[in-house]
């Protein structure tokens, strides 16, 4: 029997949109054409939420997503994902209020890239997530991974191009080539790989689109999160 996924979502909504599909594409694909995933989701106000990060309340953040997910695992969920990388910043302190497992991005990022053999990795994210430690230090002390940003003037385009469009649902030509522009400055400052590891991403780059190999944060979430759901493996947790 299915295990029950809880979903922690809206930040943005665009995304979290491609974790559902994702989820219920990957069910049929094991099933059958009539199978689909018990999912539970919270899709929250994603300007709530964008309120805490720009005043840097994360305390405030961490409250408001661990109440959602004592919520959906009192609803029933078997398994919490917070679907966005930025705000596992504070998924120790939603972790330790639910009683289930959360299934984490990074790790589920950092097993994918230890299996194919990267070892430097180049991150595109929000600032908040190349800049602080919850995810570069976690590749580092946790798998042993050596990952990489780019300057803070590529850093700051990757912030705003995610803010100022791909949340709202543009997807624009030139804002591609801006971040290819990146991807190949940080292939030839020795990136193995690219992590598009802000969950909207996956929306502007694709894999045809860069010579280095992409790893996707959201999907590799979601086999993750159908992973656990169907039996198959393990969950990671905070």
């Amino acid at each position: 029997m299915q295990k029950t996924i809880g979903l922690i979502g809206g930040m943005s909504w665009e995304s979290t949109a491609v974790y559902y599909k994702e989820i219920n594409e990957l069910i049929r694909q094991r099933y059958g054409l009539l199978r689909s995933a018990d999912v539970l989701m919270h899709s929250v106000n994603f300007e709530t939420v964008i309120e805490f990060q720009k005043s840097g309340r994360w305390d405030k953040a961490a409250d408001y997503l661990a109440g959602i997910g004592r919520g959906l695992a009192g609803a029933g969920a078997d398994c919490i994902l917070i679907c966005t990388n930025t705000m596992h910043l504070v998924a120790g302190q939603v972790a330790a209020a639910v009683d289930v497992p959360l299934i984490h991005i990074v790790d589920v990022t950092a097993e994918a890239l230890l299996k194919a053999g990267i070892r430097r990795p180049l991150l595109l994210a929000t600032r908040y997530t190349m800049e602080q430690d919850f995810y570069l230090g976690r590749m580092r002390e946790r798998y042993g991974l050596n990952p990489m940003v780019p300057d803070a003037a590529d850093r700051e385009v990757v912030h705003e191009v995610i803010f100022d469009e791909l949340c709202g649902g543009i997807v624009r030509e030139s804002s591609r080539q801006a971040y290819l522009d990146i991807i190949e400055r940080g292939r030839q400052q020795g990136a193995d790989a690219v992590i598009l590891g802000c969950t909207e991403i996956g929306l502007l780059i694709e894999p045809q689109h860069t010579h280095l190999p992409q790893f996707d944060s959201t999907k590799l979430h979601a086999q993750a999160a159908v992973d656990f759901a169907c039996g198959t493996a393990l969950a990671l947790t905070a």
